[in-house]
């Protein structure tokens, strides 16, 4: 189940919000806290790892401020975040993903950083491209934490004891999973996302197959025989090559299922890179590889996270907080623990990352990689439409061309 949270919804709390944050101005002339709160989204044992890393080097930077992480299940996120700002109840510091900030900024959660960031020892070190997610109308609320790079994992060995190359297209993929698959045998060639959070890979399929989601205009739209294209890939990519279980599977699932040998390939991305390489050996058990390419676009997502500040009384040490993330030292112990890819390129071309050939896919992807849509109501919508849609295709209860006109009417709805 999936919590619906549209442009509506939003907007219709943001217009009372902004109308009251108007009231308390956003200036240094609070009395600064030395103890801070950070919301964050991290669920598995590899996120938490990573940022008990970053929290160690933090500490030792910066004793005098006490940092308390609150994970918040990404399900759950927008609901909360909405009720702590209606309560006036925010935290110091809130992770958003970039198909988020539209969303929180309509309810007025976030506080303009443009200034800070200007004047930080660290911009350089960072592409104008990695704000332009959390930027509007020319002000910054944001500064990005690291990045999650589309990929997919396959199983090395499988693929050369069968004599099969690794796929560039997604023709060559949709071949290869048919062929490693093995119901008998409980093997499948590919771990397909279909259940909570699997919404994002499915609109992938879509634009990979020609349906752009925003237009060169800036318009919002879907073309529907494409998307009926995509929807059809797809859906017999899960019917002939996945697990009878892919309309329920989640990440957990999906993870477990390449760990166990149960699948073949699993397209997530950079973030699952040590709990893949916990349970099975790099570059030789498993490897990874570029997302390849679809009949009409080559999609793959470089969809940051960032930090932000969303209490203006702790913004002094909040800056601190959500400015050390950017710091290379702090980037790849992340990653070291996680494997999330760092936003920063001093980070990046650190020789512990640079010089692993398991990364070389998702440095390749650097090159070609596209954010993740962003427009008020897209999560919602996302979440409440697309991913329900798409999974009454593989449950037998809609056809690739009904899904396609129950998406592309969620999405009118939610633009309007």
């Amino acid at each position: 189940m999936t919590t619906r949270f549209d442009r509506r919804s939003v907007l219709k709390l943001g217009g009372g919000l902004l109308a009251a944050s108007a009231l308390t101005p956003i200036t240094g002339a609070f009395a600064q806290s030395k103890s801070i709160n950070y919301w964050h989204t991290f669920t598995s044992q590899s996120e938490a790892a990573g940022l008990e890393s970053v929290m160690a080097l933090f500490k030792a930077a910066h004793p005098d401020i006490a940092v308390t992480p609150e994970n918040i299940p990404n399900p759950e996120f927008m609901a909360k975040i909405t009720a702590a700002v209606v309560a006036n109840t925010r935290p110091s510091v809130t992770m958003v993903s970039s198909e988020r900030f539209q969303d929180l900024l309509a309810m007025g959660a976030l506080t303009d950083i443009t200034d800070r960031v200007a004047n930080w020892e660290r911009r350089s070190d960072f592409s104008d491209q990695r704000f332009d997610s959390i930027t509007a109308d020319g002000k910054v609320y944001g500064v990005p934490g690291f990045a999650f790079v589309d990929w997919i994992y396959y199983r090395k060995d499988w693929f050369e004891e069968a004599g099969i190359a690794v796929p560039t297209t997604l023709a060559e993929l949709y071949d290869a999973a048919v062929k490693l698959t093995d119901p008998s045998a409980n093997r499948y060639g590919f771990a397909l996302r279909g259940g909570p959070g699997g919404q994002n890979f499915i609109i992938n399929m879509m634009e990979a197959f020609g349906a752009k989601l925003i237009q060169a205009d800036g318009s919002i739209s879907l073309d529907r025989e494409k998307a009926i294209a995509g929807l059809t890939f797809y859906s017999d990519l899960a019917k002939n090559a996945a697990p009878s279980s892919a309309p329920n599977d989640g990440f957990r699932q999906i993870i477990e299922g390449f760990q166990t040998g149960q699948t073949a390939m699993v397209y997530h991305h950079t973030g699952s890179y040590q709990d893949i390489a916990s349970k099975l050996e790099p570059g030789v058990q498993f490897g990874t590889m570029a997302v390849p390419t679809g009949p009409v676009n080559r999609v793959a997502r470089l969809a940051y996270a960032y930090n932000t500040i969303t209490k203006a009384e702790d913004a002094d040490a909040a800056w601190e907080w959500i400015k050390f993330w950017g710091e290379p030292d702090a980037a790849v112990a992340f990653l070291e623990k996680t494997g999330y890819f760092p936003a920063s390129t001093t980070a990046a071309a650190d020789q512990r990352i640079a010089g692993n050939p398991m990364y070389a896919a998702a440095s390749e992807t650097l090159g070609f990689g596209i954010p993740q849509p962003s427009f008020p109501g897209a999560a919602g919508w996302a979440e409440g439409t697309v991913l329900p849609a798409f999974q009454r295709i593989l449950i037998g209860q809609a056809t690739p061309e009904q899904a396609a006109d129950e998406i592309i009417a969620g999405l009118a709805e939610a633009t309007q």
